[in-house]
């Protein structure tokens, strides 16, 4: 008898353990549930955390996520406005904040990011074949980009290398798919957050026609630019022989009116010695014809003049040794040869 009471009492504490475990529940910080029962939500959805209570063995607990999740979209081939075929690669991130619906229309989070799939795709597709290529690529209609200053220049002057202009950019671009996904998820309980382009690229089987046809492209400008260098090489060594012409031109006018003011100042200083005393005219004329001497007469040298020239006039008071120390051969009874 005591032994069928214990197990009957065994039996009783199993039962109730089992009782409690499938009536209580936690609900973590991170997450939200939906009670079903029999298959259908029951109540509404619980999203506060602690510790909760439900029917045992009918009712069953169904977590839901309640942080922001992330879907990563495959890169996938679409067609531009003006043609171009690119491969797209875009994300997003979303959270759901209406459970029920969520639970009642997808059930779980592959259902949904299969939905996310569909819709993302479809909507980035429509807004890519809408806009040009350089819509899709630049940030924003109102980006400067960061150029050198001299090549600037020179571009504006061969009117090449501009941005096009836009009307939207990237980031408007964005906002159109965000718009348009955003209202159609919203019926499954999904609140989209954010999206945004990952990566864009050119389609891989026009790709090397691309990148051919952008060297191409540099290459001419670059050639364009060696030109308009090459022409202002030669404009800037064209002015520069121009003025070492006309600096060296300046240069001699000046060497020569020195030289002329020189020489008038010379005249002067002669004349107004020769209107000195007549002891001073003949020092003066005798000291320039020993100058005139040092210029003509040297060891080699051997001058035929007449007797009463004014340059042999000083050499009669010379002595027979000076005279053929000097090699100046005097003329006989004044019949000499000149100075040929």
């Amino acid at each position: 008898m005591k032994r069928f009471i214990q197990i009957m009492l065994f039996t009783m504490l199993v039962v109730c353990t089992y009782l409690a475990s499938n009536s209580f529940y936690t609900v973590s910080e991170v997450e939200q549930v939906i009670i079903t029962q029999f298959g259908k939500p029951v109540g509404d959805p619980v999203t506060s955390a602690g510790l909760k209570s439900k029917m045992p063995f009918i009712q069953d607990i169904n977590p839901i996520e309640k942080r922001i999740l992330e879907w990563d979209g495959s890169p996938s081939d679409m067609p531009t406005k003006d043609k171009l075929y690119i491969s797209v690669d875009l994300f997003a991130r979303w959270r759901i904040n209406d459970p029920l619906q969520y639970f009642l229309r997808l059930r779980d989070e592959r259902s949904a990011q299969s939905r996310l799939d569909d819709i993302l795709g479809s909507e980035t597709r429509n807004a890519v074949a809408k806009h040009e290529l350089i819509e899709i690529i630049r940030t924003t209609k109102d980006r400067v980009p960061l150029r050198d200053t001299l090549l600037t220049d020179a571009e504006r002057e061969l009117n090449m290398g501009s941005l096009v202009p836009i009307q939207k950019g990237r980031k408007l671009v964005e906002g159109e798919i965000f718009a348009a996904a955003a209202e159609k998820v919203r019926v499954f309980g999904i609140e989209l957050l954010d999206i945004r382009f990952k990566r864009i690229n050119y389609n891989e089987s026009v790709r090397p026609k691309i990148y051919d046809r952008m060297i191409s492209e540099r290459r001419q400008i670059a050639e364009r630019f060696l030109s308009e260098g090459n022409g202002e090489a030669a404009r800037i060594r064209g002015n520069r022989v121009r003025d070492l012409n006309k600096i060296q031109s300046e240069a001699y006018r000046a060497v020569e009116e020195i030289r002329g003011a020189a020489d008038a100042k010379a005249a002067e200083i002669y004349t107004s010695a020769y209107n000195q005393s007549r002891q001073s005219v003949e020092f003066f004329e005798f000291t320039l014809t020993i100058h005139s001497y040092q210029s003509i007469i040297n060891e080699n040298t051997t001058l035929v003049l007449s007797t009463d020239s004014d340059l042999f006039k000083f050499l009669k008071a010379m002595t027979p040794n000076e005279a053929l120390t000097s090699n100046v051969r005097p003329a006989k009874r004044r019949e000499a040869f000149s100075s040929r």
